[in-house]
């Protein structure tokens, strides 16, 4: 299961514009004056510094680790996930086609074109703004084998330049099972896009992640960079031309992860990233003029999602105008996705005093970004690769504060803290003392809402399984998983920091792909960061050292 369709959070509709309504309000975090929640936070993160530090170096390698426990299809002999087999092999064969691969989203096994997308979107910003501190950490081939087999499955997807297979299995009948992969009996219904079924957003999403892909894979494999590029525009096309949601084309997918949002923000992100991937004016310049009735400039919002761009789509816009790269006629409509880009920002810091209850995004007792129940912990590691990403980008432009809707300003050093904070707690500073990934730490999830990994591996026992089956004996078992799905980052606590451990408790205890890809990033920047402060840290007391000796 994953979490119901909903509406983006804090959606605010701008006089005469349009887009995405908000689902429901709740109350802000910004009861606290903004600079004492800045300092509360600020506590928060030296109080982790006096503890424990975390193990970034460690939470990147492990989260590497998860992408192959979610792989379908045929597993390579460098496999490292070993309680994993072989599974999905006939996927896409009842329509003629070969969609081996991929990655199963969630616990179950369908695979859904349209988060798939978004978490190798995510893998890849990740590498194109701190791969070198992945390739540092000694872990850049196992994170260009992750956006790979996600990339490899989206060529075979995209079997021509209107056509895009977006799900393979069906959700309802896959429900009712609980099997481990290998021994799938469950429908493997494949579903597309085109023409006459049009699916901008799922489209849009897969042209994304192409043309971010291509960006990283362009200095180690420049021709297979070229081929995504190549699907990039093509798709980007395909989704540009033959404008509509894919729910509506696919209605087995409307249960699961409808595009509540529409495709207006994919066709934006898309053109972002092709604009990054080609630095070709068209992209841009399509950005420019769709900013206002695609609500890029329109829309504040507060969250972003696998569903929900436009903070994505502010937040790059935002680097294109810090960094100067730009026409003199871009730079007005820039400056509006900057404004909308910062009110993101502020939002998270609960530093919008106008806007009302839905201008900020509310935060639990523990400080944890809180959005809605179902799956919160994408939200807060969402917030915590975009802040992070911010607050780099306004520190290259020599930028030192961000301006906040009713003129509030914030530092650009509490972006960052707040992004680190946010990391921290996913790793255990919360009050639980819990690491919400699976593996980390001394306490963790044990009992992760995870078809195979609750059931005895398929090598160790391959007497089959059944449907029912699955449910009678390690569905309600109240052991632990047998098999630890390492890396994976749950859907985590509610407001009040509760978590209850229970397979059951799947709004918690459920873990997806796109909650850990942008931890990617965020690992390895601030594993460097912090060798670097060791590394200050005992440079000082060296040089003490040294001044002593040569006194004698």
């Amino acid at each position: 299961m994953r979490e119901a369709a909903q509406g983006p959070a804090h959606a605010k509709t701008p006089p005469g514009g349009s887009g995405p309504r908000a689902m429901r309000g709740r109350a802000a975090a910004g009861a606290l004056p903004g600079r004492l929640l800045a300092v509360a936070l600020l506590l928060l993160v030296a109080s982790s510094a006096e503890g424990k530090a975390h193990n970034y170096e460690d939470a990147l390698r492990k989260s590497l680790l998860y992408f192959e426990a979610q792989r379908s299809g045929r597993l390579p002999h460098s496999q490292r996930v070993a309680w994993r087999d072989h599974s999905g092999l006939t996927d896409g064969l009842e329509q003629g086609v070969d969609l081996v691969g991929g990655y199963y989203d969630a616990g179950d096994h369908v695979k859904f074109g349209l988060p798939m997308a978004f978490t190798v979107t995510m893998l890849s910003w990740s590498m194109i703004e701190y791969g070198d501190d992945v390739e540092a950490a000694g872990e850049l081939g196992h994170a260009l084998e992750a956006i790979k087999w996600g990339t490899d499955y989206f060529i075979k997807a995209h079997t021509k330049p209107d056509e895009l297979w977006a799900e393979v299995g069906d959700g309802d009948t896959d429900h009712y099972c609980w099997q481990r992969p290998e021994d799938m009996t469950t429908s493997r219904q494949a579903y597309k896009v085109d023409r006459e079924r049009p699916g901008s957003d799922v489209a849009g999403e897969t042209a994304a992640a192409m043309a971010a892909a291509s960006i990283v894979f362009r200095r180690s494999n420049p021709h297979y960079a070229h081929l995504l590029l190549h699907h990039a525009q093509q798709l980007f096309e395909f989704a540009d031309k033959y404008r509509g949601k894919y729910d509506s084309s696919i209605a087995e997918v409307k249960s699961y992860y409808a595009s509540v949002s529409g495709y207006k923000d994919e066709l934006l992100w898309a053109a972002l990233w092709l604009h990054r991937a080609t630095s070709k004016a068209e992209y841009l310049d399509y950005v420019v003029d769709k900013a206002d009735c695609f609500g890029g400039t329109g829309w504040a919002i507060t969250e972003f999602s696998w569903d929900v761009k436009y903070a994505g789509v502010q937040i790059l816009a935002a680097r294109l105008l810090l960094r100067g790269e730009h026409e003199a006629h871009h730079r007005s409509t820039l400056e509006q996705y900057m404004a909308k880009a910062e009110h993101y920002v502020c939002g998270c810091l609960g530093r919008n005093t106008a806007g009302g209850a839905d201008a900020n995004v509310e935060r639990s007792t523990g400080g944890m970004l809180y959005v809605r129940q179902w799956n919160n912990m994408q939200y807060v590691t969402n917030a915590a690769f975009l802040l992070a990403a911010y607050a780099d980008y306004l520190a290259d432009a020599g930028v030192e504060t961000v301006t906040c809707a009713g003129g509030e300003t914030a530092e650009a050093g509490e972006v960052f803290a707040l992004a680190r904070a946010q990391v921290d707690y996913v790793l255990g500073t919360n009050p639980r003392g819990i690491s919400y990934l699976v593996g980390y730490g001394a306490k963790y999830p044990n009992r992760v809402h995870h078809r195979a990994a609750s059931i005895v591996p398929y090598k160790h026992s391959k007497e089959f399984i059944g449907c029912t089956q699955g449910f009678d004996h390690w569905f309600g078992r109240r052991s632990s998983n047998p098999n630890v799905l390492v890396g994976a980052i749950v859907g985590g606590p509610d407001r009040r920091d509760r978590f209850r451990d229970n397979r059951e408790n799947y709004m918690q205890t459920e873990a997806c792909t796109y909650n850990t890809a942008p931890m990617i990033g965020m690992f390895a920047k601030l594993n460097r960061m912090a060798r670097q402060e060791r590394e200050q840290e005992v440079a000082p007391a060296t040089s003490t050292v040294t001044r002593t000796a040569a006194e004698v």
